[in-house]
């Protein structure tokens, strides 16, 4: 069983560029037009982070993924994708398709915010000249949205479900953790931002003020937020990625052109180019079936996106969020450690994302209950040496598991 699958959820206001981004993570076929509310139901596709593949630094030939692909020696592991309909500024009270919409973000680890880096899209979607609007109040208002509903979601669970018990329970922070549990965030988090907040442990002592400091603090923590500075292209996106910046930190703004790498994958997908995701340049291997078209499309991209910025920035921003933001590794689970293959004899069948900090006997957990029930010890296939329970597991680790009854 590998370990709890990650959801990226994607958010913003309407016709920014969410659902084209969500086709060129997943490639899932979604509706795009250019109006207001084109997503009236959350989609949810698989995506992929790269990784340069540890069979590169064994000096392996190859590797044989049971999910995702390896490509070049970049290792492609999935991660779920929702794109949620988009979101105007009073939604957490109700407003446009309201808290539908929000309550489906419940599921998210990590919040990536599209926001049209170009100033040409109007507060409620419709299309306008670049550099009319401000996309750093877009972004504000939006966060606002998502803090506001967060917050209300918690008062809500405070008042009806938490406060009333207090007085009676032995452990208050179970109690909250267990509440909070709908919203997918972990007790870890829960204790992490009473801590940060140097709120009291006795739950008791709780003003309302200081519920509505947790919940805030907790919605950073628990589902931070990522902004794709999309259409980076063109005009008045430059300076207003250099203000997003100033504003939400250098390393939680990213430059993209989701329609630039839609074009690509697709073009790939239909066998016209070669073109490795975060690449910056693509081949073209079937010049004979390019339609003058598909030849300009592309070359638009080569000269005002791929030779300015180096990529398009699409697989950047996942990497971020996955690899930086939540601060996973990949970790590579194997039956043999002198082969680093599975009985069935694949080469590194499985590239795990799991949280730094996690242990051997974590990671035991989760490839089998059992395994985590009889463990005995790990080895480390990199350096063959024997590692206990409580080793921490670094990134690019080979780990093979030694059970009880296997031991036997």
């Amino acid at each position: 069983m590998p370990p709890p699958e990650k959801i990226v959820g994607i958010i913003g206001k309407t016709n920014v560029g969410k659902s084209t981004l969500f086709a060129a993570l997943t490639l899932a076929p979604v509706q795009i037009a250019n109006h207001p509310f084109t997503t009236i139901k959350p989609n949810v596709g698989v995506g992929y982070v790269k990784k340069r593949c540890v069979h590169v630094e064994l000096g392996l030939k190859e590797c044989n993924p049971r999910t995702g692909m390896c490509v070049d020696g970049y290792r492609f592991i999935p991660v779920k994708i929702m794109d949620v309909a988009g979101l105007i500024p009073g939604a957490s009270e109700g407003r446009g398709l309201g808290n539908k919409f929000m309550d489906d973000l419940r599921q998210a680890d990590v919040l990536i915010h599209v926001v049209d880096a170009s100033g040409s899209t109007a507060p409620d979607g419709t299309p306008a000249s670049p550099g009319t609007y401000d996309p750093v109040e877009e972004a504000r208002l939006i966060q606002e949205e998502v803090d506001k509903w967060f917050t209300s979601v918690i008062l809500r669970l405070w008042e009806n479900k938490i406060s009333r018990y207090l007085y009676s329970v032995r452990d208050p922070i179970e109690l909250l953790s267990q509440a909070l549990s709908g919203l997918s965030i972990s007790k870890q988090k829960v204790v992490e931002t009473i801590n940060k907040l140097n709120l009291p442990v006795k739950l008791l002592k709780w003003s309302r003020e200081d519920v509505v400091r947790f919940a805030k603090t907790l919605r950073r923590l628990s589902k931070p937020i990522i902004i794709a500075a999309n259409k980076m292209d063109l005009p008045h996106a430059e300076e207003n990625i250099e203000r997003l910046k100033a504003e939400f930190g250098e390393d939680m703004v990213i430059p993209i052109s989701a329609l630039a790498e839609l074009i690509l994958r697709k073009a790939a997908a239909a066998g016209l180019i070669r073109y490795i995701p975060g690449e910056g340049s693509y081949e073209v291997v079937a010049p004979e079936k390019l339609t003058a078209q598909q030849k300009k499309a592309l070359d638009l991209v080569r000269r005002k996106v791929l030779e300015k910025y180096g990529s398009t920035g699409v697989q950047t921003l996942l990497n971020r969020a996955i690899f930086d933001v939540l601060e996973l590794i990949v970790v590579y689970p194997v039956e043999d450690h002198r082969r680093y293959t599975d009985h069935s004899g694949r080469v590194l069948p499985d590239a795990y994302l799991v949280p730094k900090g996690t242990t051997a006997i974590e990671l035991a957990y989760m490839i089998h209950t059992d395994l985590g029930k009889t463990f005995l010890y790990a080895i480390n296939a990199k350096t063959g040496e024997r590692i206990g329970e409580d080793y921490v597991l670094k990134d690019n680790d080979v780990i093979k598991i030694v059970a009880a009854a296997a031991h036997r």
